[in-house]
């Protein structure tokens, strides 16, 4: 691929990496399309527990490549729903894996960027990080989750002061109003993120993927229907070999060994 890398380890984490330094990793449709490609790789790898998304250079992403938003003003509105739609997919797709999505988030995550951030489970962030919800500054409204998400991290209120103003905050704020759940030193990011992959990687993934989707799918539900989420997924942790080395381990006082499955 021309403006992802992807790499796997023998551990179980997949690296993704937004790859077009020179331009702060803003999405060209290359881009988009290889990023789509890379989720549904990940995302079928049953040897993949985990997935570290990041950006090569001094940013995460500066979001959409200003220059694709001259080729919008061409297409139709049908075309332009479209592709938002076919983008979003790939979103949701990071969003609905049952695989835990960690962002390491170096430098900018604007517009797009931010919003790729708010599709992961966990957001590290390393102390020069910026977040903004820039569309507003070019006329437009948030496509790729941000009036969605966004108030779901951190509040209705927060969420439509960063949206209708456009501003950037910084990496301290962001922690602050926990949109982040940790900021790191820049020099300490990759590791920081890698060491909590793996600890999620040696943990019982089957329950892990199960637990994500059962918050994912009851925030958008009534507390009854989540919990008919719970039974069904502890349903079936209770038919996995981790459950039995768990119990084996925690009659034994020692700690699990488990296989993700």
């Amino acid at each position: 691929m021309e403006t992802i890398l992807l790499e796997k380890d023998d551990e179980g984490v997949a690296t993704i990496t937004l790859n077009r330094p020179k331009a702060l990793n803003a999405f060209n449709m290359k881009m988009f399309e290889e990023l789509s490609a890379a989720v549904s790789d990940v995302r079928s790898d049953r040897n993949v527990k985990v997935v570290i998304i990041t950006g090569a250079g001094r940013a995460f992403s500066s979001g959409i490549d200003i220059t694709m938003l001259n080729e919008f003003k061409k297409m139709g509105l049908a075309a332009i729903r479209d592709f938002i739609r076919g983008a979003q997919g790939t979103l949701n797709a990071l969003e609905d894996m049952e695989k835990p999505v960690i962002a390491a988030i170096n430098g900018y995550a604007l517009g797009l960027g931010c919003d790729l951030t708010l599709a992961c489970d966990i957001r590290i962030a390393s102390e020069d990080a910026g977040f903004g919800e820039f569309y507003v500054r070019v006329g437009l409204v948030p496509d790729m989750g941000g009036t969605q998400r966004l108030p779901r991290i951190v509040g209705v209120g927060k969420a439509k002061e960063l949206i209708f103003t456009g501003k950037m905050i910084d990496a301290k704020e962001a922690e602050r109003i926990r949109l982040v759940n940790k900021v790191v030193p820049k020099d300490k990011l990759m590791d920081e993120a890698r060491a909590f992959a793996l600890r999620l990687a040696k943990g019982p993934t089957v329950a892990i993927g199960l637990a994500k989707i059962a918050i994912n799918k009851g925030l958008g539900t009534d507390i009854k229907t989540g919990l008919e989420y719970e039974v069904h997924a502890q349903s079936i942790c209770f038919q996995t070999e981790d459950v039995e080395e768990g119990i084996k381990a925690f009659l034994e006082r020692r700690e699990p060994k488990f296989k993700g499955r």
